[in-house]
This record gives C-alpha cells, structure tokens and sequence, in this order.
C-alpha cells in the first residue's frame, strides 16, 4: 500500500522504534511507516488503517506493538476474534495486562458477555492503573446491558471515579454511560442530570452527550440546508399553481 511522502517514520513512539530495533533498519523503517499510517487513520479510515495493520503483520509479525496495532485496527473494523487473537499475541510477547480491558470487549463483540464478566473479576485487573479499571468497569457495564441486567449495569458504573468532581480522561465516557444505562431503565430525570454532568467534563466532544441532552430537553435541530431547500420547494410549487389558476379563469 502507498506511503505518503510526509510520513518517515519518526512519528512512531519512543517505545515501539525501540522494539523495532530487533529488525534490520530498512524493514524497521518500513513497518514503522505502516505503523504510523494505521495510528492516522483508525479513526477516520479504519478499513485503510487495516489494510496498513496487514502490511506490518506481514513484514513483523513477531514484534508486539505490530501485533497490537493490528489488534486495534481489527478491532476497529468489528473483526472482534481477529484482534481477540492479535492481542493475545501481543500480551504473550509482553507479559503486561494494558489490553485486558479491549480483550474483554472483544468478548462481548463475539457475543460472549459472561466471558467479559469473568475477565472483569479476574486478578489481572487488579495490575491496571486506574484509566484501564475504569475502562473496565465500562466494559463489565456494557456486558451486564448485553444480558438484559440494567440494574446491574447501572451499579457496576456507580464508584469513586464516578461520583468524582475531578474532571479525567475518562470522565466523560463513565458519566455517558451510566447516564444511559439510567435512561435505558427509564429514569430519564436522573439520567438527564448525568447527560448534563457528561457535557461539562467532554471538553473534545468524544460524546454526543450534548445532543442526548438536548433531545432530553425536547430541542430539535434543524439544519439549515435543510430548511431554505424546503422553502425553494415551496417557492416552485407557488409557481407551478399561478398556470393551473389562469387555466380555471
């Protein structure tokens, strides 16, 4: 696959080009490449990040960070075994439990939501630091809304990090979640209070925590392009009814 011109490879982080070290420097060079055009377009293009995600695998599979790129890029584009199995890779090669939570959701991606359960108590989420539990307390939630268990999810949300004023990374997914596990069992008055907690601590609007509120409140948007395009169907239906009356004089 093509590499823009723009990208050398540098970009990479610090940890990752070390493991690439291992590989001789013009393969280095070029999975680092495909690295950095993975973590480019995940988000935007994550059928492109994937095709990127292949070509490293191909050149290093034996490199952790190339298996757990792959692992996201997978995971990304809904391929849920195949980042199950890219991740577990990565965690044999490094021993570290950072992808717990993301292997968990891929369980329930499988559609396996005790399994994400089990994961949620097992000992190794006792070794994350706190954004990995916490992700993991949105997982072990999100499984427990797979089951049909709303109370159960709504409880599993309720912690520390939650009832925090303390304005995290992970803030405002916690609050948006447990907001709408509340609407979901119908206590829509509390879950309007959570939507509204969730929109003051998303400063980079990675929720729609804004627009649930608004839709909560009864606001409707209406898009602009929208509006004047039915006012210029009105416009020509006025003109095509002036002939039809000249017709009845």
């Amino acid at each position: 696959m093509p590499i823009p011109e723009d990208v050398t490879g540098d970009e990479i982080d610090k940890d990752v080009r070390q493991e690439l070290q291992s590989l001789p420097k013009t393969l280095a060079e070029d999975v680092a490449k495909n690295l950095v055009m993975v973590a480019r377009l995940i988000d935007e293009d994550p059928e492109g990040a994937y095709g990127y995600s292949k070509v490293a695998l191909r050149l290093a599979s034996r490199v952790a960070a190339v298996r757990e790129a792959a692992g996201f890029a997978a995971y990304a584009n809904q391929k849920y075994g195949e980042a199950l199995a890219e991740f577990r890779a990565a965690r044999r090669m490094t021993g570290n439990t950072d992808l717990w939570p993301v292997m968990a959701d891929c369980e329930r991606g499988l559609g396996r939501p005790e399994k994400a359960l089990d994961m949620a108590g097992a000992p190794e989420v006792q070794k994350l630091d706190k954004a990995g539990q916490v992700e993991m307390r949105l997982v072990a939630a999100g499984a427990r809304r797979d089951m049909g268990q709303l109370d159960a999810a709504i409880v599993t949300l309720q912690s520390p990090e939650l009832a925090s004023n303390a304005v995290q990374p992970w803030t405002a997914r916690l609050r948006y979640a447990y907001a709408d596990a509340l609407l979901a069992a119908g206590r829509q008055g509390e879950a309007r209070e959570w939507f509204a907690k969730a929109v003051e601590a998303d400063k980079d609007g990675s929720t729609d925590a804004s627009d649930r509120l608004a839709e909560l409140d009864g606001v409707e948007f209406v898009d602009a392009f929208d509006e004047n395009e039915g006012e210029n169907e009105d416009d020509r239906g006025d003109e095509q009814a002036r002939p039809d009356e000249g017709d009845k004089e």
